[in-house]
């Protein structure tokens, strides 16, 4: 943990120098100010982000004097927080200045007319050059090629489990599963063994909302036989339903729920149920295992909601496997963040220079060690003192090689919706797994229409 506070040591100093030498431009004049929207986790105890960003905040403002950066944090579950970001960003009385977008959503907020193309910014930027090809083609139109976002992070998925818990169970650590079965074979163990420690956590339900699609869903989708087309079909440019994938998926979901290896229903379809798993269930010893990101570790850093060292001798990470083991043999998934500029923002100049100062190597190398986070600039990615920021960065950057990132397209949004309340069906044992793929068949085909759907593998 050292080289994570050596960087963050130097990280405020060295912006601001970055920010004095962008000083001076007509767009950085005495009576402006600009309003800066990001989520805020909902207990309200991550305050990552606002910690980060307040110090850039006064080394901006102290190197353009008369500016104003008004960070504003939305306290929401994650699709509240994209409907209220929706809403502020329609009227020119509520536009923020800058907003942080999940690459998920950018695509329909493109398709609504809510965000500024940023090519008259990026194409006088030397540092754009500097950002992985993935990272910009996530925040790039998929009707009109223009960026609209500058990618702030990316991430990956795999597995954590904890080793002290493992070892109790007579499980044999390091713990590599080379199928699902052997994860839930993994579960039914600690399940018998550990009376009172909850064996894994799978995200479901509408309530988690994208964290059910990506960390409880997708992760197991996207290792069926036939994940090239199991969500969609990009050579077909067609929605995927009907797949046996998704089915098989489905049931994944419902084996754990259904034999209880996962947290009570009750719990796993709560709002708060990430916050739970990371700031109260991991770090007490009472999850075994946990499918979920590699941003983990910011929950228990010095400066997270639940600082707890113990961390580093007690978490270990796996990849998670694909269903029979077939090759590549692991699977990931990828998403991230990115900073956009609303089209109805009143500072739009000063909103890109405050971009500028937040996205420079030091500045993302910072970010990305503080909020445990995969980097999404070339520069920092090979950096040895990024790597080294905690011990996790180099396994979970590793698993770039073999994840997926979320179809680029308007409709992901509800189609992610209709994953969710297939999940939240079976998880509940209010439909069994076949009437539940089929009524996510139906919703995806009510939201992108019949003829854009193509049946998936059987």
């Amino acid at each position: 943990m050292r080289n994570r506070f050596l960087v963050t040591g130097v990280g405020v100093s060295a912006i601001a120098l970055v920010a004095t030498a962008c000083g001076g431009s007509s767009s950085g004049s005495s009576s402006k100010t600009i309003k800066v929207v990001y989520q805020q986790q909902l207990n309200n105890s991550n305050k990552v982000q606002q910690t980060f960003l307040t110090p850039m905040v006064k080394a901006f403002e102290k190197a353009n004097p008369g500016t104003k950066v008004e960070l504003v944090p939305v306290t929401a579950s994650s699709n509240d927080y994209y409907t209220k970001l929706q809403l502020m960003m329609r009227s020119p009385s509520t536009a923020p200045d800058l907003v942080y977008e999940d690459t998920a959503t950018i695509n329909s907020d493109i398709a609504s007319g809510y965000l500024k193309p940023l090519d008259e910014y990026t194409a006088k930027w030397s540092d754009w050059s500097q950002f992985a090809d993935a990272s910009k083609a996530a925040v790039t139109s998929a009707s009109d090629g223009k960026t609209y976002g500058v990618p702030d992070n990316t991430d990956t998925r795999g597995i954590w489990y904890n080793k002290k818990l493992f070892a109790k169970a007579g499980i044999a650590v390091p713990w590599q599963p080379k199928t699902w079965d052997d994860v839930l074979k993994a579960a039914r163990t600690i399940k018998s063994e550990l009376p009172g420690v909850t064996p894994m956590n799978l995200y479901t339900g509408t309530a988690g909302g994208e964290q059910s699609s990506m960390q409880g869903f997708e992760m197991l989708l996207y290792g069926t036989p036939a994940a090239g087309n199991s969500l969609y079909d990009a050579d077909k440019k067609k929605w995927v339903v009907g797949s046996a994938g998704f089915k098989d998926s489905l049931q994944f979901v419902h084996t754990v729920y259904d034999e209880k290896l996962g947290p009570a229903p009750e719990q796993a379809l709560g709002a708060n149920i990430g916050a739970t798993v990371g700031t109260e269930m991991i770090p007490a010893g009472k999850l075994a295992i946990d499918i979920d990101g590699s941003w983990m570790p910011n929950n228990w850093i010095r400066t997270g909601s639940k600082p707890w060292p113990e961390w580093e001798s007690t978490m270990a990470t796996a990849a998670m496997p694909t269903q029979n083991g077939q090759a590549p043999g692991r699977v990931s998934m990828s998403g991230g963040w990115a900073w956009s500029i609303p089209a109805k923002a009143k500072n739009p100049d000063l909103a890109w220079k405050f971009i500028e100062s937040l996205e420079t190597k030091t500045a993302s190398a910072e970010w990305n060690a503080t909020n445990a986070t995969i980097a999404v600039r070339k520069d920092v990615a090979a950096d040895e003192t990024y790597l080294k920021a905690l011990p996790t960065n180099e396994f979970m950057t590793s698993l770039v090689a073999d994840t997926h990132y979320r179809p680029g397209l308007p409709a992901y949004t509800q189609v992610s919706t209709a994953i969710q309340k297939a999940m939240e069906s079976v998880t509940t044992d209010q439909s069994s797994v076949s009437k539940a793929a089929d009524t996510y068949d139906n919703d995806v085909k009510t939201a992108v229409g019949g003829d854009n759907t193509v049946k998936g593998s059987q």
